[in-house]
Parts: structure tokens; sequence; C-alpha cells
């Protein structure tokens, strides 16, 4: 998938977050040229859609994508406050084992948050 079909592809998909986060993510990885999480890591261990964690404030959440040692990674429908989510998500680092990349999307606009310099990974 090239970047012109990608954003051809997702400029006109008006579907809840919920119906169209992981085929998003599935699409970002071919265009990218990256395994997606269940070709990268079929048992889910270390790279995965709904990665469970527990909240620095209490209770349980879900990360949307998961990846050990790199990022989590959280979608919201389009249009959504971003900053919010990424907020959300710093809540869920401890249990994802703090990865040095947080990022939030909603399909058409994307934020990223660096936990570590670079030098650290």
């Amino acid at each position: 998938m090239t970047p012109d079909e990608f954003i051809a592809k997702w400029k006109g998909v008006t579907q809840t977050e919920r119906a169209a986060s992981q085929s998003h993510f599935i699409d970002l990885c071919q265009m990218l040229e990256e395994p997606t999480p269940t070709d990268a890591d079929p048992t889910g261990d270390w790279y995965c859609f709904e990665r469970g964690a527990s909240k620095a404030s209490g209770g349980e959440g879900w990360a949307d994508v998961w990846k050990r040692g790199y990022f989590g990674w959280e979608y919201k429908g389009k249009r959504k406050d971003l900053d919010a989510a990424l907020a959300q998500l710093k809540l869920y680092a401890l249990g994802l084992e703090n990865p040095p990349l947080l990022i939030v999307c909603d399909m058409e606009r994307s934020r990223a948050s660096q936990r570590r310099s670079p030098s650290s990974w």
C-alpha cells in the first residue's frame, strides 16, 4: 500500500474506533512494510492488539496496540480529544512495561509522547 492509497482509503472512512482501528493499524503496517502484530508475534506475548494493563490510578484498561520495548498505541474516534487520549494512555504506561513511545491516533491525526531519550533505548 502506498501513502497515497492509504490516505485515499482512510479519508472517507466513517466507522467507529472499535470497528476500524485494527484495520487502520494493519494498513499502516503494510504501508510502512512492517509486520503486523499477528504476523510478527502469533502468541501476542510481545506485540499485540488489545493489551490489558493496570492503570496507575487503579483499575484496568486496554491499549489498542502494544509492542514490548517500543510503544503503546491508543486509538480514538475521528476528531476526538487526543490530549485526553494521551493522558489515558499514560495511566497504562507502567502496566505496559513503560514503552519509550506512547502514540494516540484518531485515524486522521496522530500524536506521540517520547517517554525516554533514544540513547536509553
